[in-house]
């Protein structure tokens, strides 16, 4: 039995792959999201609760090899779960897509660290938050500028800033949608993780034609010596394996 740690369009095209191979696999999902899709194979949601609970589950499913597909940036996750399957002996693949690359007319900044962007955006600008909510808290020292931050569900608390406000939308978005959005609320820069991906980099072709800045928050480095793939096939093929 595969353990496949869900959350990412790219995990849920490998769940229906391995489903139609005949791979034995449990995905799990951390409940970020109120009404996730459906992924087609068994599925956990919720939190393992922290390392303990973590080597139980994979004690009692009987797991025998464990494919990490959850976000780029979900960084602790990944290391906690590579330093668990390696202790165990458990074969592990870290399976995430590749970055994003600028292309002509694209205006990106890097920014390594969210104190990075109060450098980047000046005070006054209108800014387009697209790394989440749970990323809101590292934002406390752009309160001179107007945030706006899209999220999946309609949140039950306010804004937690008083120069802010929530944008909800559920992807996808086509180009046409990030462009119509960007029209109206005319944000002067766009703050995106480079997850990589094609659903997400319709908001870049959208920034790109508008003119739009856009902050690039470089990926997290991945734990040494863990084997990765960036290629569905790939993955398949490594998962046939167990």
């Amino acid at each position: 039995m595969i353990l496949l740690l869900a959350g990412t369009a790219e995990a849920r095209n490998l769940a229906g792959y391995m489903k139609d191979a005949g791979i034995d696999c449990i995905a799990s999902l951390a409940g970020a999201t109120r009404t996730p899709i459906d992924l087609g194979v068994p599925t956990r949601v919720g939190g393992f609760g922290g390392a303990d609970g973590f080597t139980a589950f994979l004690e009692a499913e009987h797991i025998t090899a464990v494919i990490d597909a959850t976000h780029p940036f979900a960084d602790k996750i990944t290391a906690r779960t590579a330093d668990i399957c390696k202790a165990r002996g458990l074969p592990y693949l870290r399976f995430e897509r590749a970055q994003w690359i600028s292309r002509t007319g694209d205006a990106w900044h890097r920014a390594d660290t969210y104190a990075d962007l109060e450098r980047l955006i000046p005070k006054g600008a209108r800014v387009f938050v697209a790394t989440g909510r749970q990323s809101l808290a590292h934002y406390d020292t752009l309160q001179d500028r107007h945030l706006m931050c899209r999220v999946i569900d309609t949140p039950t608390a306010p804004f937690p800033y008083a120069n802010g406000e929530w944008i909800v939308g559920r992807p996808p978005f086509s180009e046409a949608d990030e462009r119509k959005t960007f029209e109206a609320l005319k944000p002067d820069w766009l703050v995106v993780k480079n997850a990589g991906g094609a659903g997400g980099k319709t908001k870049l072709a959208a920034a790109r034609a508008l003119g739009i800045q856009v902050a690039m928050m470089t990926r997290p480095d991945a734990p040494d010596g863990i084997e990765r793939r960036e290629q569905i096939c790939d993955a398949l093929e490594w998962a046939e394996q167990f």
